[in-house]
């Protein structure tokens, strides 16, 4: 009987701390090495262990900005329990300041392993170390700034345009220079197309929790627009995205196959439509999970129809 006693609280903590980590947004990290790499494959110089490397470094960026948005509200007393997003273990008690702090600083300590790893394997020059270990460094001080700091950038609304920059054109571009080791103006294009779904990603997160941080006193873009214009502007990220994928596409000169990403049309426009005429914040509890998942299936669409080109 003891036994299961003390295995309860211990189950209970590890189940907090999988709910901070918040695995099942690890597929925006997944999605811009995707279609970064399926960019370089095109050009015919993917390099898995470069790949993987990437997709490493960036999963691990995604748990650090997770693990520091629970902080960074947690301190500043922005996650209540009358917001309608799900309470993470800080919010419950079971997850203290000092345990998060270090979980941070082993996040952060992980990252710069692999981070420096993947340079070391990936660049081929020392301008491109130093350059791509600066932009490690940044990536890792956004993560942590987003929520974290007197004046958090996520609290000002700045978090779209971070998400568009890091889980787009850096982390798309990023990832085909560093198997190419070249710059095509082109591959800004599907890595636009890969922010723009990932910032809806956010955007369907601040429009659920729009009235929460409203009274909190965390001001993101969706509280800035409002509820009625927050839903307009989610139409056109997705609407967005599937311009971008489409313009490379036409430009690139790619045959049917490379077309693929649009089976996922009916199902963004869907959405679309289901977001803007669902006016309630409750009503954007289920979208959030089907956006991570939609922004997955573009992006392996457009990289399988890379591949047959």
């Amino acid at each position: 009987m003891s036994d299961n006693i003390s295995a309860v609280p211990a189950f209970t903590s590890f189940r907090a701390w999988l709910e901070s980590l918040r695995l099942r947004t690890l597929p925006l990290a997944c999605a811009s090495v995707i279609t970064g790499s399926a960019l370089a494959w095109r050009e015919g110089h993917f390099d898995p262990a470069v790949a993987l490397l990437t997709l490493l470094t960036t999963a691990l960026l995604q748990i650090l900005s997770n693990l520091a948005n629970d902080y960074g509200d947690a301190v500043k007393g922005s996650d209540t329990p009358d917001r309608l997003g799900p309470l993470r273990g800080m919010q419950k008690g079971l997850i203290g300041l000092k345990q998060m702090r270090f979980a941070l600083t082993l996040t952060v300590a992980l990252t710069l392993i692999a981070g420096v790893t993947l340079v070391v394997r990936a660049c081929q020059s020392l301008g491109d170390m130093l350059g791509f270990l600066a932009l490690g460094a940044l990536a890792i001080v956004a993560a942590i700034a987003y929520t974290v700091g007197k004046k958090p950038y996520g609290y000002l609304g700045l978090g779209d345009l971070s998400v568009l920059v890091f889980f787009g054109w850096l982390g798309v571009v990023g990832s085909f220079y560093l198997q190419t080791h070249g710059l095509h103006l082109l591959a800004f294009l599907p890595a636009t197309g890969c922010g723009l779904l990932a910032v809806a990603v956010l955007n369907v997160n601040n429009m659920r929790d729009i009235d929460s941080d409203r009274r909190n006193g965390k001001f993101t873009l969706a509280v800035r627009l409002g509820a009625c214009n927050a839903r307009y502007y989610h139409a056109m990220l997705l609407s967005g995205a599937l311009f971008c994928f489409g313009l490379y596409a036409k430009l690139a000169m790619l045959d049917a196959s490379g077309w693929l990403f649009l089976l996922s049309a009916p199902l963004l426009f869907g959405q679309a439509r289901f977001v803007i005429k669902h006016t309630a914040a409750a009503a954007m509890r289920p979208v959030l999970e089907k956006t991570v998942k939609a922004t997955l299936l573009v992006n392996l669409l457009f990289a399988i129809g890379l591949a047959m080109n």
